[in-house]
């Protein structure tokens, strides 16, 4: 008999964040934070748009603070700038920093994403930051464990073991149009059980074998709402990680403040 839907995440009603017990630790995790977007967006695009980061980082201790988490796990792309974090984005990384880990005493885990090619260098002597592998890493003891994975590339096989896998990069959002035409567009989750055969890399030469219940995905929406996303109810939007959509074939819809939209390509 399969199990139920797995209760280990939670998302918090109406933020792009959920939390997760690990044991006698209790996680709060975000994906796609990208510091220093707005410096990027005027060097990429020619946009200039005023600097969020004092907003961004209260937004986090504030979360912090109202689920009394003792570990913040970010699923990737906490820098914005491919290249590397310098001037701006570099302040601002490191004042979280400051302000998590020195202030709060807040352990982060980070799962690197694609923008955060040199987030070793950054944050790899600094005590109280453990950065994970590319591929990902599983959290916590059974019977709870938790996937942790940016998913800009394919994912360790072992995550297959967890109760829950969590991943960014996506920036899932919703079409919603009416009848007259119009619409407006809404940040979402994606949550369904996994099909193990598709989440794996096919030129793995090595293929793990998966037995037991699937677990499940939770595709995040993106904390920074400036990063865009992915219309995931819009057949022309393909998606960005190499094993979605058909790593979870069935996977339905929730909007940030919990109303359950359905299969999301039906939405």
């Amino acid at each position: 008999m399969a199990r139920p839907p797995s209760r280990l995440v939670g998302p918090i009603p109406g933020e792009p964040a959920a939390t997760a017990s690990l044991g006698d630790e209790r996680a709060l995790l975000i994906a796609d934070y990208h510091a220093g977007i707005e410096d990027g967006l005027r060097y990429e695009r020619g946009v200039e748009l005023p600097n969020n980061a004092a907003e961004r980082r209260q937004r986090v201790l504030a979360l912090l603070a109202d689920t009394d988490a003792s570990r913040l796990i970010v699923l990737g792309d906490l820098g914005h700038r491919i290249g590397g974090a310098e001037g701006v984005e570099r302040e601002e990384l490191d004042a979280l920093y400051e302000a998590v880990v020195v202030d709060r005493d807040v352990a982060i885990t980070i799962a690197p994403g694609n923008h955060d090619g040199e987030i070793e260098a950054l944050f790899g002597d600094r005590e109280g930051v453990t950065i994970l592998p590319a591929s990902g890493g599983v959290l916590g003891e059974p019977p709870a464990t938790l996937g942790v994975v940016h998913g800009h590339t394919w994912p360790d096989p072992a995550l297959l073991s967890a109760t829950t896998i969590c991943m960014g990069h996506e920036h899932p959002q919703v079409k919603l149009a009416d009848s007259v035409g119009g619409y407006r567009v809404e940040q979402a989750w994606l949550r369904g059980r996994v099909d193990p055969a598709a989440l794996v890399d096919r030129n793995d030469s090595d293929p793990p074998d998966h037995a037991g219940d699937s677990p499940e995905l939770v595709v995040f929406p993106a904390f920074n709402e400036r990063s865009g996303g992915t219309w995931v109810n819009v057949e022309e939007q393909g998606f960005l990680a190499p094993f979605l959509p058909a790593a979870i074939p069935d996977a339905e819809s929730y909007l940030l403040d919990g109303t359950r939209l359905g299969a999301y390509r039906s939405v």
